[in-house]
């Protein structure tokens, strides 16, 4: 391994991101030392603090090991030739301090056995058609799991209608109409408990002298409760951020890191338009319009 090389990714990585190196180390729980001393190429991210630490700069254990980002043709060519660096840069360490002989072949040996694992695992898993356990190689792999994906955002929708039809009505026959894009969906608890992260986007539509009217409308992320009662799910609870000087703080508590990063471009993606138009068009079928 090249500590100079990955030490120089891990700045540029970091720069992109615009963090400082305190930031970086506040978020994998490090000081800001340790970064410091990684970006100058005097040392190594513990095998403890890899994950955490890809998570935070949006690349895989095999880039950070090979100072690049790879491509998903050589991936697994790259990932093998990390292995035989990872052991040559091993026994040199060995060689450089024979008074520390087992510990440092111990202390060398745990990642790479634990990365061929992770690997092993990821392959038979995937093979078995089971969700794959460690998002560790850079590949996204969804299985056919039985999580009842339609049922659940199904009940969301409804319930999210219900809700809205049952609120004061300011037109005759108005309806409420909703969209929403979902980020995450975490089984809490086997196939009875859910959590749901969304961004919702509502519209109430009414028919006035032959043309299609909106009344109101929101465009707001929430975060579903789902529980599976009597074989079906229902909304049980639902979170959405206050408004103002909260929004923000909000924002951070309720959603998982991930999930707030793509919320964070609804605006610029065109998930808010795309969303608004669904409404629309759901209005203009429910109205004959």
């Amino acid at each position: 391994m090249n500590q100079e090389k990955i030490g120089k990714f891990i700045l540029e990585l970091r720069k992109e991101k615009n963090m400082t190196q305190k930031e970086l180390a506040d978020n994998i729980g490090v000081t800001d030392r340790a970064v410091s001393k990684w970006e100058n190429g005097r040392g190594m991210p513990d095998v403890s603090l890899m994950k955490s630490l890809c998570e935070e700069l949006g690349i895989t254990i095999n880039e950070l090991i090979s100072g690049e980002r790879i491509d998903k043709s050589n991936y697994q060519e790259k990932f093998e030739e990390n292995i035989l660096n990872t052991i040559d840069y091993t026994e040199k360490k060995v060689k450089k301090n024979n008074k520390v002989l087992k510990v440092t072949i111990l202390t060398m040996l745990v990642p790479i056995i634990t990365l061929i694992s992770m690997f092993l695992i990821d392959v038979r898993m995937m093979r078995q058609n089971k969700p794959v356990i460690f998002s560790t190689w850079g590949y996204e792999y969804t299985p056919a799991i039985n999580l009842h994906e339609d049922e659940i955002y199904l009940s969301i929708r409804q319930y999210l209608v219900k809700k809205g039809d049952n609120e004061p009505k300011h037109h005759n026959f108005e309806k409420t109409f909703v969209s929403m894009r979902v980020y995450l969906l975490e089984e809490k608890e086997k196939d009875q408990l859910f959590y749901v992260y969304a961004w919702v986007r509502d519209g109430k539509y009414y028919v006035e002298n032959n043309e299609l009217k909106k009344d109101s409308g929101s465009s707001i992320p929430y975060k579903f409760v789902v529980e599976k009662e009597n074989n079906e799910y229902v909304v049980t609870d639902y979170i959405i951020p206050r408004d103002g000087s909260y929004y923000s703080e909000d924002i951070k508590n309720i959603f998982p890191r991930g999930v707030r990063n793509q919320m964070e471009k609804v605006y610029s993606d065109g998930t808010v338009e795309r969303l608004g138009i669904e409404v629309e068009e759901q209005a203009k079928l429910y109205f004959h319009k």
